[in-house]
């Protein structure tokens, strides 16, 4: 196989189209095209669906780009660590993580790990959404509970659970309904179900106030409007200086933040040092660790 040839498929399927890999290569948008065409007589595959103004991967061409654009990153990554004289963390390091966790501990996270890694670009896109990683060109992600996904590998390195909480002035009569305030639109359900010390409990709800973040919700609970199910991560202090106060702990599974990556045998020198950076942040990954690094 022509190894240009495939240097020069990964190139448009990265960018998608020729005409925006040929701006961003220096590689004439003619030599391009030539070069795919070669390598898709050389396979007996159509490697792109071709329209009047739309390049599309077919299916093997999908496959192709996954595995070969690994394979030549970690190629062109062994080449610069030898050239180099080691293994040293340096270029561009892409990362996308949620917006809780961007907005209470990843600009820290950020400027710390730049400090020490200051031959490293770090770029961190916050969005909740789930990215395709090859396609975007990310290195790493941070998401919470994500669903399976064969093709990344990754490692839990912050575990924390959602609780009730709300002013101390905001009394729950056995029976009644509780003033809440919640993320989002309001769903169908009208009850929240709890554990207490003392056993499971049912709250009936009245959804007084949605709101789109996990902070405005925080802040809005912190002036009394309505109780809130929260992130102990994120309300910890509140409760320890007495503002808020914990009615229980949501029924369900607890909040798990992984750092992803896509399956491969050598993994980057600047992943494995910001995998290294979060465990140093967070040795034990707990709830109370979180809020302990972001009030620091």
């Amino acid at each position: 196989m022509d190894l240009v040839a495939l240097v020069d498929f990964v190139t448009v399927a990265r960018h998608g189209g020729f005409g925006r890999a040929s701006r961003a290569s220096g590689r004439p948008k003619a030599t391009l095209s030539r070069r795919v065409a070669e390598l898709e007589a050389s396979l007996g595959l159509r490697l792109f669906e071709r329209g009047a103004r739309i390049l599309k991967l077919t299916e093997e061409g999908r496959a192709l780009h996954e595995r070969a654009g690994v394979l030549l990153t970690e190629l062109d990554e062994t080449v610069a660590a030898i050239t180099s004289g080691g293994d040293k963390p340096r270029g561009r390091l892409r990362i996308s993580a949620p917006l809780l966790f961007s907005q209470t501990a990843m600009g820290k996270l950020a400027a710390g790990f730049a400090l020490k890694y200051p031959d490293v670009r770090l770029e961190v896109t916050t969005e909740d959404r789930p990215v395709d990683m090859v396609e975007e060109g990310y290195d790493l992600v941070i998401r919470v509970n994500p669903d399976p996904d064969e093709s990344l590998v990754g490692r839990v390195f912050l575990r924390d659970k959602l609780v009730v909480v709300a002013a101390p002035d905001l009394v729950y009569a056995s029976g009644g309904v509780v003033p809440v305030i919640i993320r989002g639109a309001p769903g169908q359900s009208r009850s929240w179900t709890i554990t207490t010390p003392t056993g499971g409990t049912s709250l009936q709800i009245d959804p007084v106030l949605s709101l789109s973040s996990i902070t405005m919700v925080r802040d809005a609970v912190r002036i009394g409007v309505g109780a809130a199910r929260l992130p102990l991560s994120l309300v910890s202090h509140d409760l320890a200086a007495g503002k808020l106060v914990m009615w229980g702990d949501v029924e369900g599974p607890e909040t798990v933040l992984w750092a992803l990556y896509p399956s491969r045998r050598l993994l980057s020198a600047r992943v494995s040092a910001f995998l290294d950076y979060l465990k140093q942040a967070f040795p034990l990954g707990t709830a109370d660790e979180l809020a302990a690094y972001v009030e620091e």
